[in-house]
């Protein structure tokens, strides 16, 4: 970087971009990590085009105030591409939070959980324990199924194994459970006439879904759309009508609803870089695209797991495996190890199986291309004939 006589930096080094592939060669991974995790490429290239200077502004959007016309165009924009993609009624509020699905274990029941009143949840893995825990600390709770056995999970219930308190604030579940690769598909739990809850943190947005089957959904944007820092919340506007105003306005659904998502200020550049994900799945041909690939991506590695049981061990019943975390386990530990670190050298990072239960995962979310997949499933079959 060249200075001025006065030594100042010249106003042209400020505005100057270094374009991939000419000034400098950009060498990305294949990247299976499960959340923060992979971002379209496009999406990633559309925030560089626009880092510097947001639609002629001159400055970035991340230096936009949230009130000012340039970012509430982008706030609107971003809101209109997710209800046009999941055909979200417009009963439903869609709201960009913080705090991350965590936070929504607590907010979830302060909301929706009066005095006197009992909540009911569907625990199938670590993510479902901890809302389930959490709510302990607002109000009285009960389990209405958890399939956990011997420490395990490795399944949702049946349906008859759910049994729902038809007085119940509402019943939760976790539609995918990232740590143990157990995912609900088309037997989500049927509630009766009790509201529906559901964290989608992990697999949102990876298909077409009915938004009505439920009352609220609430989702961390880093596993499929969007960076670490907003929480998506969609929620029935007559519910969040009905919620509790005994606490803190900042976490009451009505106060965020109401300011739309703006009661304080809202994590503007990670709604960007959502609306830089919402169109790249419009573009790619919506969501019914985006589940053919997903789809296609699950079936070649577990196609490829179940061809080779003798040396890698899918633990997760056929009916409930998650097609975004794909868990498996080798012989031993030393072996699953070895294959982390010659993947690694080999440009596929993000394979550890998540501390708690260990073993190896690959996250295969809407980012990760078949290609992507293919080229992980070539590496650990070449890997089994040296090892096996």
């Amino acid at each position: 970087m060249q200075h001025g006589a006065d030594g100042s930096i010249r106003a042209a080094d400020l505005t100057h971009r270094v374009t991939p592939g000419k000034d400098t060669i950009m060498a990305r991974v294949l990247n299976f990590n499960a959340g923060p995790a992979a971002l379209p490429l496009a999406a990633l290239e559309k925030a560089q085009q626009e880092m510097l200077d947001w639609q002629g502004t001159g400055m970035s959007l991340m230096e936009h105030s949230h009130r000012g016309k340039d970012y509430d165009a982008l706030h609107q924009q971003t809101i209109a591409l997710m209800r046009e993609l999941l055909s979200i009624p417009e009963d439903y509020h869609v709201m960009f939070l913080q705090g991350g699905a965590s936070q929504q274990f607590a907010v979830v029941p302060m909301n929706l959980l009066p005095a006197g009143k009992s909540a009911d949840y569907v625990v199938t893995g670590a993510w479902g324990q901890k809302a389930f825990s959490e709510a302990k600390n607002v109000g009285t709770v009960r389990l209405a199924a958890t399939t956990e056995d011997n420490k395990a999970f490795v399944r949702v219930p049946k349906k008859d194994e759910i049994k729902v308190d038809p007085n119940a604030a509402y019943l939760h579940f976790t539609s995918n459970e990232t740590i143990h690769g157990v995912q609900f598909h088309d037997n989500e739990p049927d509630a009766g006439g009790v509201p529906l809850v559901c964290d989608m943190s992990s697999d949102f947005m990876w298909r077409k879904f009915d938004v009505k089957r439920y009352s609220l959904i609430y989702a961390g944007a880093q596993k499929n759309i969007g960076p670490a820092g907003v929480t998506v919340v969609i929620a029935r506007k007559d519910l969040v009508e009905k919620g509790r105003t005994d606490i803190p306005k900042i976490f009451r659904y009505s106060t965020q609803a109401g300011e739309n998502s703006m009661y304080n200020t809202c994590p503007t550049f990670g709604i960007y870089m959502i609306r830089n994900v919402m169109q790249w799945i419009k573009d790619s041909g919506g969501l019914d695209q985006i589940e053919k690939w997903n789809r296609e991506k699950a079936k070649t590695v577990y196609d490829f797991l179940d061809a080779h049981g003798s040396f890698y061990r899918a633990p997760v019943q056929k009916d409930s495996r998650s097609v975004m975390n794909i868990v498996f386990r080798l012989p031993t530990e030393d072996l699953e190890a070895k294959l982390i670190a010659e993947a690694k050298k080999a440009g596929m990072v993000g394979l550890k199986g998540h501390r708690s239960v260990g073993g190896i995962r690959i996250s295969a979310y809407n980012a990760v291309s078949l290609e992507a997949v293919s080229k992980i499933v070539a590496f650990m079959e070449t890997f089994a004939k040296a090892n096996g």
